[in-house]
């Protein structure tokens, strides 16, 4: 797991921290801050391109729907194809489906059959990085497809939650860690 806030950027002070949010105890940390700072966004978008550059995929994949925000930018720069891993029933066409368990219950995504083939390399995005969970089922969502990930990589990573532990088989990179509340 890699923390890439490297350069003379101040990610940590875009970031809006939402202590008892959505109920007490709970320290949130709010990307919409970043969004509403073009300067944040920027060093996002950005820093995440230089990062994938490096790999050689061929489509970046976005996880419903934050993933979406950042997701977008980077394979427009790289001009690569967005695969869009939706929630369930969101998609037309004929899809992989893989259901994953939540702190809180159960949930779906889906990605198109045909947005997928096999030995193609994928590069994951999301916002947020928690307990790992919804990050393993778009990666093996993604690899159902016959698809490789060629990494995992998103704006905030929570490690105290231990999303190393179930993204041990993928290359996870992060902006910026916070090791606990």
């Amino acid at each position: 797991m890699k923390d890439e806030n490297k350069n003379s950027f101040n990610l940590d002070k875009a970031i809006r921290k939402v202590s008892d949010f959505p109920k007490p105890g709970i320290l949130f940390y709010d990307i919409t801050s970043v969004l509403m700072n073009p300067e944040a966004l920027k060093y996002c978008v950005d820093s995440m391109v230089k990062l994938i550059e490096e790999k050689d995929i061929n489509a970046v994949a976005a996880v419903e729907s934050r993933g979406f925000l950042f997701a977008a930018p980077v394979a427009y720069t790289l001009k690569l194809p967005i695969i869009l891993l939706r929630k369930k029933g969101k998609l037309p066409g004929e899809t992989y489906r893989i259901n994953f368990a939540l702190e809180y219950g159960e949930d779906t995504l889906e990605v198109h059959k045909s947005d997928i083939y096999r030995g193609m390399k994928v590069a994951v995005v999301d916002d947020l990085i928690a307990t790992g969970g919804t990050l393993k089922a778009a990666s093996e969502l993604v690899e159902k497809g016959g698809a490789v990930v060629a990494g995992i990589f998103a704006v905030i990573g929570l490690p105290f939650l231990n999303y190393n532990e179930v993204l041990l088989d993928y290359d996870v990179v992060t902006l910026i860690q916070y090791q606990g509340k």
